[in-house]
């Protein structure tokens, strides 16, 4: 199970590590931290060191109710923090986190060399179009509506059933349109209450029949914080948590904001 970067093959088969760099003022964890180029570099060198195999890069935060960025003003934010560590560390892997063919386009011109969008190509009818013409490898996201309104779309008569099928309509319309590496992320938090959340959890062993590579991120959502009665901040442990079981379950990739854990769970879960 391998993924194209830049002409290197990934072996997914043993996990990795998405490191998570939000470049923007609100997101729900590490809104603003990384608004310099010390900042953004430090964290970034960080990752990198503590094993990270992917950073991915968002500049349009996409938590509950997230106010509208413009496509100018993402692309503003996104393409200056690209270039700046692709020259301070050219080998880096750089997911662009974005529900937007412009904004992905612009990415990839730039040294990017995956897609995440959390929408699967539902809020930018282009974007399937754009990343068969790049030609590179695609997240496709589980969500319904989109950051403003998904909450209130959290209305399901079989959650899991829903997502396989949505997944299934996704997959044959990007392989319509000869997208050879995609992954599915089932988009914790994303309409879904938090029982949904843990249900999708529980039965994120019946995604591996899409014989695709699986991307999870929980890292201090509030499907934890909330469960634990504590905030994003204190959410490390119950994330390393999460992150085992969806390891067990067939999780191929993590993304997180804490990468020197995610990476000693990898270890520790590879010995079982």
């Amino acid at each position: 199970m391998t993924i194209n970067c830049l002409g290197k093959l990934i072996d997914l088969t043993s996990p990795k590590v998405m490191g998570i760099l939000n470049v923007t003022p609100n997101s729900f964890y590490d809104g603003g931290k990384h608004s310099d180029e010390k900042s953004v570099l430090f964290q970034v060198e960080k990752m990198l060191a503590e094993g990270a195999a992917f950073i991915d890069i968002g500049a349009y935060s996409s938590k509950p109710s997230a106010e509208f960025v413009s496509e100018e003003e993402e692309i503003e934010r996104l393409i200056p923090v690209i270039k700046l560590v692709l020259k301070h560390f050219p080998e880096t892997l750089i997911s662009v986190d974005t529900f937007r063919s412009k904004v992905a386009k612009a990415g990839i011109e730039n040294g990017a060399c995956i897609i995440n969008d959390i929408s699967a190509g539902s809020l930018d009818t282009a974007m399937m179009e754009t990343v068969a013409k790049l030609k590179v490898p695609y997240v496709m996201m589980h969500m319904k509506g989109n950051p403003q309104t998904m909450q209130s779309m959290a209305n399901y008569e079989n959650i899991t059933k829903e997502m396989l099928l949505y997944f299934s309509e996704k997959v044959a319309l990007a392989r319509s349109l000869e997208i050879s590496d995609l992954l599915i992320d089932p988009g914790f938090g994303f309409a879904k209450t938090k029982q949904q959340n843990f249900e999708v959890m529980n039965n994120l062993e019946l995604f591996q029949m899409l014989e695709l590579p699986i991307l999870v991120g929980v890292s201090r959502k509030s499907m934890i914080y909330k469960t634990l009665e504590t905030s994003a901040d204190a959410a490390l442990n119950g994330t390393t948590v999460l992150n085992t079981i969806a390891l067990q379950k067939g999780a191929n990739i993590l993304r997180v904001h804490d990468v020197k854990e995610a990476m000693e769970t990898i270890k520790l879960v590879s010995q079982l």
